[in-house]
């Protein structure tokens, strides 16, 4: 008896294949390598999107502005804003007492150690690197806005803002270990 022959071959690559085609029209999204969470082997990779909308620091990184060590470092400041606003907060006396509530969360050591790194940097950068780092990794505004804070509306204020963030997130990716202070590792100057 003769075999039946297939006539459509299949191709694992298709069927593997999980990105979204389906992408809103005024969505504004771009392509990151993460770790694939159904992968066997440690370390597998895939390509997913990112959202960028909303992520001023995300849109930087996708459009290669900065590195990969000034995003991890912008990226480990939010964390510790976070960690640190979760903190202790006052007790509100116009609130109504309610029995079986808990008691306030008392301050764990990550708190305590995310608010000794924030204080850190509110050093290094000074009030005016700490307060446009603040704008534009937790608020999440753009250049323009962070000009209309300030009252200075023009593209020169703008560049210099957009300067001096990526200073400030140079020192941050220093302050976090992403990157180093240009000690041992720096190239040397040629010489002659």
């Amino acid at each position: 008896m003769a075999r039946a022959k297939r006539s459509k071959t299949y191709r694992l690559g298709r069927i593997c294949d999980r990105r979204s085609r389906d992408v809103p029209p005024h969505a504004e999204v771009a392509e990151v390598e993460v770790d694939n969470p159904l992968g066997l082997d440690p370390g597998e990779k895939i390509v997913a999107l990112r959202s960028t909308r909303n992520d001023p620091l995300g849109r930087l990184h996708a459009h290669h502005q900065i590195d990969e060590a000034q995003y991890r470092g912008g990226r480990a400041f939010q964390s510790d804003w976070e960690k640190a606003e979760r903190g202790p907060q006052a007790v509100d006396p116009s609130r109504e007492y309610v029995d079986g509530t808990l008691g306030r969360e008392p301050v764990t050591e990550s708190q305590r150690q995310a608010v000794l790194r924030l204080n850190r940097i509110d050093r290094e950068l000074g009030t005016d690197g700490t307060a446009l780092v603040h704008d534009v990794l937790v608020l999440g505004l753009t250049m323009e806005q962070v000009g209309e804070r300030r009252a200075v509306r023009s593209q020169r204020w703008n560049d210099y803002f957009s300067k001096r963030l990526q200073e400030c997130l140079d020192r941050l990716a220093q302050i976090y270990g992403f990157a180093s202070d240009g000690g041992a590792g720096a190239p040397s100057p040629p010489s002659r």
